[in-house]
């Protein structure tokens, strides 16, 4: 066989060769979603967890962890500088302590006042009784000027008195209505309005009532002080939940992947600053219609290692309709009609040998044994 003849031969088991490619391909497809379909095979990812500090902001103080480090939930991993926050809870101490002293101090004064207005009540009432035995004594003193004007009257007309002696007895006469009117002008006074009933006791002297009264009203002062208080607690307790958030801490046990701030910078709320690779892991395969009916979220499925052939055992977390790109459309070329994919995702407990990149497959029979 001479050169040439060599070189047909080779030329057409190549293009033969091609042909039986084409045609492989068109009836059977080779891409990465005919592929996953087939074997069932995903990557086991493992859940990344974006670290920030929440709501506050300020410059790094301390960086507890670096790159590698295996953390455990609540490890501190970083600190920011809590100076302006200290400064504000202690001011806000302060103010809380000066309102105590004064809801303390209006309260004492309220206690004094009502004491008062009690002295002051039983003072009243003595006065009372003493100004009433004043007038009493200064009616009496009348009544006898009057016996003593009109006897002297009497003898007066018998020619038995001098008229100067007549005179006395009347100026005693409106002396003593003076002093009755005086006297019951007194009693009016203490009493301030009040109605006399004859019982000290049961007196309502309106002085007394307004003193009362105005004690009463210290309670609304102190109400307001407390209501003030109150917002001062609340703001105090703001600022010691801003405290602790500026202390950031691992939300799950896992490994730093990646420290994006440093000590000494200026870190703004919500910004990343620690990538944290938690121990939760997981893969998504996909699977026809068909093969889906079966299976519900919540499900085990059992898949195996690539490497290893081991076993891995997971619950299913999410069974949906796959993205457009997993679906297979007018694809006759490779023999099939329209395909709907459904895609699985498979959350794994952490166990020895299996670690996130591995590649888990999943037997048909997972999905046929239900």
């Amino acid at each position: 066989m001479n050169t040439r003849q060599k070189a047909l031969r080779t030329g057409a088991i190549f293009i033969a060769l091609l042909v039986i490619a084409g045609i492989l391909l068109m009836y059977r497809g080779n891409d990465a979603v005919a592929l996953g379909m087939e074997k069932k095979e995903g990557i086991l990812t493992a859940e990344q967890v974006k670290m920030s500090f929440d709501s506050v902001s300020g410059r790094l103080l301390k960086e507890a962890v670096k790159e590698g480090d295996t953390v455990k939930a609540g490890d501190v991993i970083m600190e920011l500088d809590p100076t302006d926050t200290d400064l504000s809870i202690e001011r806000t101490k302060a103010q809380i302590a000066q309102l105590d002293a004064q809801i303390r101090s209006t309260g004492g004064t309220q206690s004094v006042n009502y004491m008062k207005a009690d002295s002051d009540e039983q003072q009243s009432f003595r006065q009372i009784d003493q100004q009433r035995a004043a007038v009493s004594a200064a009616q009496a003193t009348l009544k006898n000027s009057q016996v003593d004007y009109n006897r002297k009257a009497a003898l007066l007309d018998a020619g038995a008195i001098a008229k100067s002696q007549l005179d006395d007895a009347e100026m005693a006469l409106s002396v003593a209505e003076a002093n009755v009117t005086q006297q019951q002008q007194l009693l009016d006074k203490l009493l301030s309005g009040a109605q006399d009933t004859g019982d000290t006791d049961s007196i309502n002297l309106p002085t007394i009532a307004q003193q009362r009264e105005a004690a009463g009203n210290m309670s609304n002062d102190i109400d307001a002080l407390m209501q003030q208080k109150q917002a001062l607690v609340v703001q105090l307790k703001q600022l010691e939940v801003q405290k602790e958030r500026l202390t950031l801490r691992a939300p799950e046990d896992g490994r730093i992947i990646k420290v994006l701030a440093k000590e000494g910078e200026m870190v703004a709320a919500g910004t990343p600053v620690v990538l944290l690779e938690s121990n939760r892991s997981y893969y998504d395969i996909y699977i026809s219609e068909k093969q889906a009916q079966g299976l519900a979220e919540g499900d085990t499925i059992t898949g195996r290692t690539v490497a290893g052939d081991k076993p891995v055992a997971g619950t299913i977390r999410l069974l949906t309709k796959a993205p457009g790109f997993a679906d297979l459309k007018q694809s006759r070329e490779k023999g099939q009609a329209d395909l709907t994919a459904f895609q699985v995702r498979i959350d794994v407990d952490p166990q020895d040998g299996v670690m996130p990149g591995m590649t888990i497959g999943v037997n048909e029979r997972e999905f046929t044994k239900r």
